[in-house]
């Protein structure tokens, strides 16, 4: 139970009908899960607008209605807070509700394309292996110190994350580390997060079904940077050519890390084996269980930002050697018999694949095949699907072109789309198969002794989603199983 006028803390009201000073139970911004005496934001989506059911959270019981139109119908005994952003008053209300969590531990957002999750994750995995209680809000799962819970998105809404972070106060957690989305960021799920951090991890195509254009995917992760306070810090890959442009107007301290440039932490890659790295970071050695080169970004960036938070730099290069990688990233499997080694990586975007395939050829001898199974999601950005076909095709000695999750489309178009980006040369090198599972099994009768497979796109996601409907499926389980047969 909370009054209303506690939990409007900056938000913007432009209008209020009726009493801010009754007393609510819950915050929903989802009208289903309204119940009597409950606080109902109608926030605008993509695909429904919440001011069509706010006749329904009244009568389901709803107390109080933010919106950003008010109703025709007004009802007598519910107050109604007209608000220029719902999605903004919710973030505040949210945070407010909870008792702004954030402000009460050390939260670090990591933001960029790809290695979100890598290095989040490894960063929880450090502060806890250095005896810290650590926070996780991740795509793969979130962590409240040692509990462990499934993730649905990679940035929550506003009411999961405060929850969250509430939860996390509860317990004692000093740190916590959280993946940032642009699709959060736009949609100011971030917003009202009091953030003692931020690390860029670079940019590249993706999401341009949602952001217009890459201009607009570029601003929306900055704005992440523009809000950050001074006392907090900004972390940025300094060899990506947006890595700057994160901080130029951030009040946050500035800080960069890159292997090419100048920059405040650097690293040279002085071994790269499918056994690890060894790196010489800031003239110390480390050996890293991660591999290649984009994984020389992470690690550096974890060192980075355990050295900003505090640790001691022995200790966190010490417990460094000792993460493993995360699953779905660069996860492989040797089999016993033909030595036939399965990667299963989440890259899902064109320069992700790129680097993973970049990453293989540069380790492997040459004298092997490297067989790649990948695919496009279906309802999302089309325009990357040619550019996923024309590097997977480039870069592999031969490609299966299969599903990743279709949902409400045609796999077969899809995979048609992905082929289209194949150069003439590269044609005779691919064949599609439609069926995720038998594109698997076929790679895996393809491979020859120390052949290389790399199953690309889903990493840790352990279902399939088709025409809506979600069934098991996992990457890495489904090639174990195939390659044991054939080692019978």
């Amino acid at each position: 139970m909370i009054v209303l006028r506690d939990i409007l803390y900056r938000v913007g009201m432009e209008a209020v009908v009726g009493n801010t000073g009754v007393t609510i139970n819950k915050l929903h911004f989802d009208s289903r899960k309204v119940e009597l005496n409950d606080a109902f934001v109608a926030i605008r989506g993509t695909l429904s607008d919440g001011h069509d059911y706010i006749k329904m959270a009244v009568n389901k019981g709803a107390l109080v209605v933010v919106c950003e139109e008010l109703p025709k119908d007004i009802v007598n005994g519910v107050t109604y807070v007209q608000v220029e952003d719902s999605k903004m008053a919710l973030a505040y209300m949210a945070a407010n509700y909870y008792g702004n969590p954030s402000e009460k531990l050390k939260l670090v957002g990591v933001t960029g394309t790809n290695g979100k999750t890598t290095i989040a994750t490894l960063l929880y995995d450090l502060f806890t292996k250095a005896g810290f209680k650590v926070g996780l809000l991740s795509t793969v799962k979130v962590m409240v110190a040692e509990k462990e819970f499934s993730a649905i998105r990679t940035t929550p809404d506003s009411i999961t994350i405060n929850s969250y972070l509430k939860q996390m106060n509860d317990e004692g957690v000093e740190f916590c580390f959280m993946e940032v989305s642009s699709h959060g960021i736009a949609q100011h799920r971030t917003t009202a997060l009091e953030f003692a951090g931020g690390i860029f991890t670079n940019l590249s195509h993706d999401h341009l079904d949602y952001h217009k254009d890459f201009a607009e995917y570029r601003d929306v992760k900055k704005r992440f940077f523009d809000e950050l306070p001074a006392s907090s810090f900004a972390l940025t890959n300094a060899d990506d050519k947006n890595g700057l442009v994160m901080l130029q107007n951030t009040k946050a301290k500035k800080y960069t890390y890159a292997l090419k440039s100048y920059a405040d932490y650097q690293a040279q890659i002085l071994e790269n084996q499918f056994t690890g790295l060894l790196l010489k970071v800031n003239d110390q050695e480390v050996w890293s269980k991660l591999i290649g080169n984009f994984n020389a970004y992470n690690v550096l960036a974890i060192y980075a930002a355990s050295e900003l938070l505090g640790l001691e730099t022995l200790e966190s290069l010490k417990i460094i050697s000792e993460l493993n990688s995360v699953n779905g990233r660069f996860q492989y499997v040797v089999s016993p018999n033909d030595k036939i080694t399965a990667i299963v990586d989440y890259a899902h975007t064109p320069d992700a694949l790129k680097n993973v395939l970049e990453t293989i050829n540069a380790i492997r001898t040459k004298n092997e095949e490297l067989i790649t199974v990948v695919g496009c999601g279906g309802d999302r950005d089309k325009t990357k699907r040619p550019k996923m076909g024309h590097i997977a095709s480039a870069l592999s000695t031969k490609v299966i072109f299969t599903s990743d999750n279709p949902r409400t489309e045609d796999p077969e178009k899809i995979i048609e789309d992905v082929e289209a980006g194949v150069a003439p040369q590269n044609f005779k090198k691919t064949m599609s198969i439609a069926n995720r599972k038998q594109a698997i099994k076929t790679a895996c009768q393809l491979a020859g002794k120390n052949d290389i497979i790399l199953i690309a796109g889903k990493g840790h996601e352990t279902y399939q989603e088709v025409n809506g409907e979600r069934s098991d499926f996992d990457d890495f389980k489904i090639v174990n199983e195939f390659l044991k047969q054939q080692n019978r």
